[in-house]
């Protein structure tokens, strides 16, 4: 198998359905989803100790269901040809997930600063990209018929990503880093908006 084409030497790349110019908001929308899946792997890369395992296993399955979603945006076909991967199941999922992990850490009033450990850091630049991402379709729907799930997938992504960020720091007895001008903005709440 050869690595290279050369069909995209003069700036157009293939999808389902057609072609588009590299800097299609189409590609730039799935091209987020792959950095996003690049970063989540190498935060993977830190959770190797026993007690991230489930948190390892979780973000494995995220990957496979970012090349999913990723797929669904790079075709161009209509709504009854295309063979849409992501759906509510996996929303569903992320947010039993998120449940779970705003019910272990420990109670959150005001916004933090990325960081912690290097892991927990790491996941918050996932998270960034994620809501990179999430813009980038958004402005992508605006413009095409796409599956709406994917958008939801994300949005609900970069919530599960802050959650995964405070209990990796729970985990590793660092304490999250409150932003010291921040008002009290979650009364009660534990999770990002």
């Amino acid at each position: 198998m050869n690595l290279y084409t050369r069909t995209g030497d003069k700036g157009q790349t293939s999808l389902v359905g057609g072609r588009v110019d590299k800097d299609d908001i189409r590609v730039e929308a799935y091209g987020t989803l792959d950095e996003l899946n690049a970063v989540v792997g190498q935060a993977m890369t830190l959770l190797t100790d026993d007690k991230f395992e489930d948190i390892y296993n979780e973000l494995e399955k995220v990957q496979h269901e970012l090349f999913d979603c990723g797929g669904d945006l790079a075709s161009v076909l209509s709504a009854e040809k295309r063979k849409d991967k992501t759906n509510p199941e996996m929303i569903l999922f992320l947010e039993e997930r998120i449940d779970e992990y705003v019910k272990e850490a420990p109670p959150l009033e005001r916004f933090i600063l990325p960081g912690g450990t290097q892991a927990a850091a790491v996941i918050h630049l996932a998270r960034t990209v994620a809501r990179r991402a999430e813009r980038r379709i958004v402005t992508l729907q605006k413009h095409s018929e796409i599956n709406e799930d994917v958008l939801k997938y994300v949005n609900r992504l970069s919530d599960y990503l802050f959650a995964v960020s405070r209990v990796i720091n729970f985990r590793s007895g660092t304490s999250d880093v409150e932003y010291e001008r921040s008002a009290i903005v979650f009364r009660g709440k534990n999770k990002e908006s």
